[in-house]
């Protein structure tokens, strides 16, 4: 059974199809590529599967039965391309306040922050204020409220963006062990060595259609050149 399937979703703006008629099925516990240019309609596709927005048609089941935000949100991590930090705000108080409206007490919050904040060399963070971050270090810390209340679903939208090698290797090991703890990986992106390294499975989008759809192996193996 899947974790999450969406059926025909279809969304319109004006007379842009951003979504025209797709289908995705996402394995439990596998790390699901959602590849695809700029524009593709990838953003559009994730906003409907964590109820930001709502399909003009279609139907989307989480966990066996028809999605329901205000029952599965918080089973939900959503790390989105457009960071959604308050900028005044300081860092441990930013990650305490986005771990709690997810469900977590503050003693549980400040624990963990404690844990991944040390794990993600972001110890002495914790009163730096989030306008005096680089984009690179913005994005731990949008990786780090994204996961921290341990979701069943994990949607990461562009998380290498800004990252140097060092800090994208950090965050790539981390996706790789929270996918073997069990958690499901949603990971979109318009660069395919990124899919390549990282994926199990692989939907392609353009034009707002899903172009193909297979394991990263059978893709690979689908469009080699048979060069001797």
């Amino acid at each position: 059974m899947s974790l999450l399937e969406a059926r025909h979703l279809k969304k319109y703006f004006a007379t842009q199809k951003a979504v025209d008629d797709i289908d995705i099925s996402v394995s439990p516990g596998s790390i699901f590529g959602l590849l695809g240019p700029n524009g593709a309609g990838k953003t559009t596709l994730l906003r409907m599967i964590t109820g930001i927005i709502y399909p003009d048609s279609g139907e989307i089941f989480f966990d066996g039965k028809k999605f329901d935000p205000l029952r599965d949100i918080e089973r939900i991590g959503y790390m989105p391309e457009e960071r959604g930090l308050y900028k005044k705000m300081k860092i441990g108080e930013q990650a305490l306040y986005l771990a709690q409206l997810k469900g977590l007490s503050k003693s549980d919050a400040t624990r963990l922050i404690n844990q991944w904040f040390k794990k993600l060399e972001m110890d002495n963070w914790w009163n730096k204020k989030v306008e005096d971050l680089s984009k690179g270090m913005s994005q731990k810390l949008q990786f780090v409220t994204t996961v921290l209340h341990n979701p069943k679903l994990i949607i990461l939208d562009e998380p290498f963006s800004g990252l140097d090698p060092v800090n994208s290797n950090l965050i790539k090991d981390e996706i790789f062990r929270l996918s073997k703890s069990g958690a499901t990986i949603i990971f979109s992106t318009h660069r395919m060595e990124q899919v390549e390294e990282i994926c199990d499975h692989i939907v392609l989008v353009n034009k707002g259609k899903k172009i193909l759809d297979g394991t990263v192996k059978e893709v690979k193996q689908q469009f080699k050149e048979n060069l001797f």
